[in-house]
């Protein structure tokens, strides 16, 4: 299996800066309107689970063997950000954060205009995903999405065919049980290039590179970069894009900080309690 390359840091051109301090004080032109384990090698062909969903194959070891970071960079405080409200852009979900309640659905669901398919996010978001993929389409490096919001029904059903395939352990370290998803929140993706879907490859094709340098653009993170396991809980996946609006996107992407976990001064959370 070939290492995903490290994504080089580029400093924020002034013109940028001036764009994204204009956005964060309502300055703009307009607001932006807007997986999975298997035994055997991460090389292997993707499978379909039993809910009907690809299933991508990494190592026994976990996430691809990739090129250490730059270091540990300190947190940036973001005091305005809400990481608690379910209905927040900044909302941090993770396994030891579930929404709260725990049922949350989103009221502003829309179908993500020209991308490739049918999934919906909510509004502020998918004008986002769908800005992302024409700038992506453009230089070669076009993406369809595999799957977008799934409800907390959905994610109970997805999490269930996953553990009984594979077991609980194996199933928590890709997939998020029902209230615990980015997923419910409406604001993430999995996105997916032609012969790669929900796999480590996806990194090495022209989408999974664009994404790597030009997701925090339009507003997005990947929300579990390489060897942040023992943060996120979850595998490295580059596929899974996590809209957190333009200002904490463009301060993560300056920092350097990759997690949200890190950004925000929050605790890991490599397991549930």
């Amino acid at each position: 299996m070939t290492a995903a390359p490290p994504v080089a840091r580029r400093r924020l051109a002034p013109a940028v800066l001036i764009a994204v301090g204009c956005f964060a004080l309502g300055l703009g032109a307009g607001a932006l309107s807007s997986a999975a384990l298997a035994d055997g090698d991460a090389a292997a062909e993707p499978t379909t689970s039993a809910a009907g969903e690809a299933v991508p194959r990494v190592t026994a070891s976990g996430a691809p063997d990739v090129s250490a970071g730059e270091g540990t960079v300190p947190a940036v405080e973001v005091t305005t950000a809400d990481i608690d409200g379910p209905g927040s852009i900044t909302v941090v979900v993770n396994k030891v954060r579930p929404l709260q309640p725990e049922q949350y659905a989103p009221e502003d669901l829309v179908t993500v205009a020209d991308v490739p398919g049918d999934a919906t996010m909510r509004e502020e978001a998918a004008a986002a995903m769908t800005a992302l993929h024409a700038a992506a389409d453009a230089e070669g490096a076009g993406f369809a999405i595999s799957t977008a919001y799934r409800s907390h029904s959905a994610q109970a059903n997805l999490y269930a065919a996953y553990a009984a395939e594979q077991g609980a352990d194996a199933a928590d370290r890709f997939s998020a049980r029902a209230g615990y998803s980015e997923h419910q929140t409406g604001l993430a993706a999995d996105i997916r290039a032609d012969g790669c879907n929900l796999e480590p490859c996806f990194a090495d094709t022209a989408a999974g590179r664009y994404v790597a340098e030009h997701a925090w653009e339009h507003g997005f993170v990947v929300r579990y970069p390489p060897d942040s396991e023992d943060v996120t809980g979850y595998i490295y996946e580059p596929w899974h894009l996590r809209y957190v609006g333009l200002e904490t996107a463009a301060a993560m992407h300056e920092s350097g900080i990759a997690t949200l976990e890190e950004h925000f001064g929050l605790d890991p959370a490599p397991e549930y309690r």
